[in-house]
């Protein structure tokens, strides 16, 4: 049985119970690419610290201060795109949720994947609120998705930009992605290189990276993700010939990697032709100590102050003077940015106001607590029913 505690009309004062749900490609924190579990890594870390209690629902093999429960043998890289891994983490992830209300308690699920969300009526049906951080873009098909939602998935932000491009959803809130600081390095002395740090394709354009360190004489260091088909056509048709032999072709950087490839630019370059939702290589560049060079679009001009932290620049042309010009800023206010701005405990901080407000919002439509009504739960390496467990709550008429 659920703990007394548990069956409390109002759970939204805290400290909480959090279920966090991250998809099965990469572990959290990602030993290299993996935007997503890095954010989580520092989320789930952060409101551990701050006195919650975490769940952590994924793959692979557990990173965080958060109580981990694999749903697969291990992380599934290779099956990234795929429909079907989808799908069957999302009914796993729902099985575990199950059974996790039914003995340590839950007060709400926040969920990181695309399929996850499909689960937030049986969710909802057992008083726990769905929390979803929306950290794509949001249009064409994706927005018609949030919208069929509706109000049962609070969706939440990563920047204002991302919101203001997506009007007409049940947005609850903005949380900026932020890191945990002091796992990143400083370095006021820098090499003479500009890096590139990103996937290969025409959004992320690193062609104009070559572009404008050539023209601005600098060499330049690309590394980052080329593995798909479209990413390796891009590099072929794009990048390939543009190459000099001033020019380093890195390839995917691991965690070490890239902190050692970002302390050590003169400049990270961010020539982004999209709406770039939030953009997490702009806050690890400037926490090393070192300033961004960037095309206006999506979050940049929330991410970057323009002349103390880098350079915004409104079109390619103007990228080569803006490397020279942040040769001048001040690595030590680049670091003070991300940290007053962008740092892990104000990643905790709002997440814990989006979940407040939910909760609140939830007591106020007058759910039903954890208290009256019944569900048989199964675990999950066993086929065989197990005995009926109270643990569910029916908002049902």
């Amino acid at each position: 049985m659920p703990s007394s505690d548990y069956l409390s009309t109002d759970r939204s004062s805290g400290p909480f119970r959090i279920a966090m749900v991250v998809p099965p490609y990469f572990d959290v924190p990602p030993k290299a690419y993996g935007g997503v579990e890095a954010v989580v890594a520092d989320l789930v870390d952060a409101l551990v610290a701050r006195g919650h209690d975490v769940t952590l629902l994924g793959a692979g093999e557990p990173g965080t201060k958060a109580k981990f429960v694999p749903v697969w043998d291990r992380a599934l890289p290779e099956r990234l795109g795929e429909p079907f891994p989808e799908v069957v983490h999302a009914l796993r992830v729902r099985r575990a949720i199950e059974n996790l209300a039914a003995t340590s308690g839950v007060d709400l699920v926040h969920d990181h994947t695309f399929a996850g969300p499909l689960n937030a009526t049986v969710f909802q049906n057992m008083g726990l609120p769905t929390v979803l951080t929306v950290h794509g873009p949001v249009e064409d098909d994706i927005y018609r998705y949030y919208q069929d939602l509706g109000d049962e998935v609070a969706l939440v932000a990563i920047s204002d930009r991302q919101r203001e491009l997506a009007q007409g959803l049940n947005w609850s809130g903005r949380v900026h992605n932020a890191l945990h600081v002091d796992d990143w390095p400083f370095r006021v002395e820098k090499d003479d290189y500009a890096l590139f740090l990103g996937r290969f394709n025409e959004c992320k354009a690193p062609h104009l990276a070559l572009e404008a360190a050539h023209a601005a004489g600098i060499p330049l260091v690309l590394a980052g993700k080329c593995s798909e088909r479209p990413e390796q056509a891009y590099f072929e048709e794009k990048v390939r010939p543009l190459l000099t032999e001033n020019d380093h072709v890195f390839g995917l950087a691991d965690a070490t990697a890239k902190r050692k490839l970002l302390a050590n630019a003169r400049c990270l370059l961010f020539p982004i032709r999209w709406e770039e939702p939030f953009g997490m290589v702009m806050i690890e560049s400037m926490v090393c100590g070192t300033p961004v060079v960037a095309l206006r679009g999506g979050a940049v001009s929330e991410v970057i102050v323009d002349g103390v932290t880098g350079r915004i620049c409104e079109d390619p042309a103007e990228l080569p003077a803006a490397i020279e010009e942040v040769r001048a800023l001040d690595p030590y206010a680049c670091r003070a940015h991300v940290q007053a701005k962008f740092g892990s405990d104000t990643l905790g901080f709002g997440y814990e106001q989006v979940y407040r407000r939910v909760l609140r919002s939830k007591k106020r439509s007058g759910a039903v607590p954890l208290d009256t009504a019944a569900a048989v739960t199964t675990p999950l390496d066993d086929p065989a029913p197990a005995s009926p467990i109270r643990i569910a709550a029916s908002g049902l008429a």
